[in-house]
C-alpha cells in the first residue's frame, strides 16, 4: 500500500477544499492510502512523514509567496533535511490566491525548491490549459469557471478564489484539477514504487 501525505496551510478554507480535492483524487488510486495534514500538524507528527511514499504540499499565495504556516512547516523539517529522510519520495504542490495570477508561480517554484532541497522527485501538472474546453483558448475571455488548468499551469494545479466565500470557491474547473493532480501524483507514486 501506498501512503500519500497531502500537507496543506488555508485560512479562509479555499485552499482547504484544494487540499481535500488532491487528497480524493490520490485516493481513487487502487492500492493508495492517502493521510490530509494541516501544517500544524504535520509539524506535531513530523517524523509519520518519513514513512511517506508521497508528499503534496499545499498553500494559499500570500503577497506572492508561500504562506508564513507552511514556511514554518518547511523550516521545522530541517532535521529530516539533515538525515535526508525524505530523499527519493515522490512530490507535488498546489496553490491558491485571489486573483487570476496573485503571483503563484513564484509560490509553486518555492515549495518545489523546497522539494528538491530534501531530494524528492516532483511531479508537475501534465496537462494542457484548458483540457476539458480547448476551444475556449479561442476566445477573448478564454477559459471559463469550470475549465481544467484553466490557468495554464504545469508545475501543480493554480486555483483562483477572487474575492469569492468558499465552497463558491475554488470553482469547479479548479477543484477537478485539483483532484485529478492527486490521482496523477498517487499513479506516478505506484509507479515508481513497482520499478517502472
Amino acid at each position: 500500500m501506498a501512503k500519500v501525505y497531502v500537507v496543506y496551510h488555508s485560512t479562509y478554507g479555499h485552499t482547504k477544499l484544494q487540499a481535500e480535492a488532491v487528497a480524493r483524487g490520490a485516493g481513487s488510486v487502487d492500492g493508495v492510502e492517502v493521510v490530509l495534514l494541516t501544517a500544524t500538524e504535520a509539524i506535531e507528527r513530523i517524523d509519520e512523514l518519513d514513512g511517506a511514499d508521497a508528499i503534496i504540499f499545499g498553500t494559499a499565495t500570500y503577497m506572492g509567496n508561500i504562506s508564513s504556516e507552511l514556511k514554518r512547516f518547511m523550516e521545522a523539517s530541517v532535521k529530516k533535511w539533515f538525515s535526508q529522510a525524505w530523499k527519493d519520495k515522490i512530490a507535488g504542490g498546489f496553490t491558491n490566491s485571489s486573483a487570476f495570477s496573485g503571483d503563484k508561480l513564484n509560490t509553486l517554484q518555492g515549495i518545489m525548491t523546497f522539494a528538491m532541497q530534501h531530494g524528492m522527485i516532483w511531479v508537475g501538472n501534465a496537462m494542457h490549459p484548458a483540457a476539458n474546453k480547448p476551444e475556449s483558448m479561442k476566445t477573448v475571455d478564454g477559459p471559463g469557471a469550470d475549465t481544467h488548468n484553466r490557468l495554464g499551469s504545469f508545475i501543480g494545479p493554480m486555483a483562483a478564489s477572487f474575492e469569492v466565500k468558499p465552497p463558491e470557491a475554488p470553482p469547479k474547473g479548479d477543484i477537478e484539477t485539483a483532484e485529478l493532480y492527486g490521482k496523477r501524483v498517487a499513479e506516478i507514486t505506484i509507479r515508481f514504487l513497482r520499478g517502472a
